[in-house]
């Protein structure tokens, strides 16, 4: 059994409609796709601090990241034209153990077990997220996601950082046919026309793998035709 959190929105002018549900696990799940279709799966999304070797995540609540999230998605989503309440925020109880592998068809069973069990009381997310909390003992306060002590950027990092503010992604300047590419919708990782998108938790075990790398090649010298050699990418522009 598992506890989730969660919604549905529906666009009358798109006819789309979008899901979004949080499990007493760490896991953000969301779906999205035409009324009366089958819809299309995000991968799940669960929280850094789960597993994360990452220090800045110790400490953080599991389900911090999650209902920040749930709670982005629903103003962004209502912001894009998702104004009909197909399923109102609410807090169901599911026949589902997430500790068992998280097949797609798992996936899917989960999203059709929440949709067939959400009551249709209206109530606001915030109102669904507190019961959520008190149904997992957990003090009713806002989420806090604990901020890294501010310092300055990396001239590098600044400007990849603003060339995602602006709208657009950050590429090898040297196209190969395994890359890579991020942008404000997540990281890609691509060989030849084939790809796939990473979670925050693999982009952030990615992340700490690529600094130790740095961290232990630094001093050394590579001939510059060397494939390890490779200059880190820069970001357009």
């Amino acid at each position: 059994m598992t506890l989730t959190v969660g919604f549905r929105l529906g666009n009358d002018t798109t006819t789309r409609q979008v899901t979004a549900l949080v499990t007493e696990a760490g896991y953000l799940h969301r779906a999205q796709g035409l009324y009366g279709k089958s819809a299309r799966l995000s991968r799940p999304e669960r929280s850094p601090a789960v597993d994360s070797p990452l220090r800045s995540f110790r400490g953080e609540h599991p389900l911090a990241r999650p209902i920040v999230a749930l709670r982005r998605y629903h103003a962004e989503y209502r912001k894009k034209g998702y104004t009909r309440v197909l399923i109102p925020p609410c807090v169901v109880r599911l026949d589902h153990d997430e500790d068992q592998p998280q097949t797609p068809a798992a996936h899917r069973e989960l999203f059709e077990a929440f949709v067939g069990a959400a009551p249709t009381t209206p109530q606001s997310l915030e109102a669904a997220i507190t019961a959520f909390r008190a149904a997992l003992g957990l003090p009713s306060r806002p989420d806090v996601i604990r901020a890294a002590r501010d310092k300055a950027l990396p001239p590098r990092v600044a400007a990849m950082l603003r060339t995602l503010e602006t709208g657009s992604a950050v590429t090898p300047e040297r196209r190969r046919p395994v890359g890579w590419s991020v942008s404000g919708e997540g990281v890609r990782l691509h060989v030849g026309p084939a790809g796939e998108d990473l979670d925050r938790a693999e982009v952030a075990e990615l992340q700490a793998a690529l600094s130790a790398w740095l961290h232990y090649t630094k001093g050394q010298e590579r001939p510059a035709s060397s494939p390890a050699a490779s200059p880190l990418p820069k970001s357009p522009g």
